[in-house]
């Protein structure tokens, strides 16, 4: 069984987590993969939005000028698509992007990127990410050192939100922070991490207490 050091917040080795093979071991095809992203993204639009046709357009209910004698085109609205303040052509209308993945294979998807971030070396676990007020500094002082000051992208994954350490890391730039999904149901809120947060971080500081609810939950 593969296991993985755990740190202190001042980055000093405090002990080491076996890790559970289903989750080491976990693996998945690129296809499956792949249209997990896609639906992540698809699902996180609002497809809200909304454009005017013609029909919707106030005015227009008279021809602007008569048919001939004018040297002009000939107009039956102004509110055609060619007049300002007209309506527009094709107008795009609200929709729902919503693509549905199997909850299995949604699972399986985030269990192998996470289990190919541990095998990069691009895991650091953490026993506790806690702060007792919110304070960006003791935020950016930890991923100092733990050495993850230097990266664009670092994903923070703790075992339930806490308020707290979220508004410490909130206002650093590079830090996206998530929740452990755990029972049925847990990884479609907007709070638990997907599998684009892995494959887009190129760190991932995970508190202990949340690899283990990852394990207990998801890969037993």
């Amino acid at each position: 069984m593969a296991s993985i050091e755990v740190k202190s917040k001042d980055g000093k080795k405090v002990g080491s987590h076996e890790i559970n093979e289903n989750l080491s071991n976990a693996t998945v095809s690129p296809v499956t993969l792949h249209r997990t992203v896609v639906a992540e993204e698809a699902n996180s639009r609002q497809g809200t939005q909304k454009a005017k046709t013609r029909s919707e357009t106030r005015g227009g209910g008279r021809k602007p000028y008569k048919q001939k004698k004018t040297g002009r085109a000939r107009q039956g609205s102004i509110r055609s698509p060619q007049y300002a303040h007209g309506g527009m052509a094709l107008a795009v209308e609200p929709r729902d992007y919503e693509k549905k993945v199997n909850r299995k294979e949604r699972r399986a998807a985030i269990l192998a990127a996470f289990a190919d971030r541990m095998e990069g070396g691009d895991v650091i676990v953490a026993d506790k990410i806690v702060f007792a007020e919110p304070k960006t500094s003791e935020a950016l002082a930890m991923l100092t050192a733990l050495g993850l000051e230097g990266y664009r992208r670092v994903l923070v994954v703790l075992p339930e939100y806490d308020q707290v350490t979220y508004r410490s890391f909130r206002n650093l730039a590079n830090v996206t922070v998530r929740t452990a999904p755990g029972k049925a149901g847990d990884e479609a809120k907007s709070a638990a991490f997907s599998t684009r947060d892995i494959m887009v971080a190129h760190k991932v500081l995970i508190a202990q207490d949340a690899l283990k609810k990852i394990e207990e939950v998801w890969a037993k």
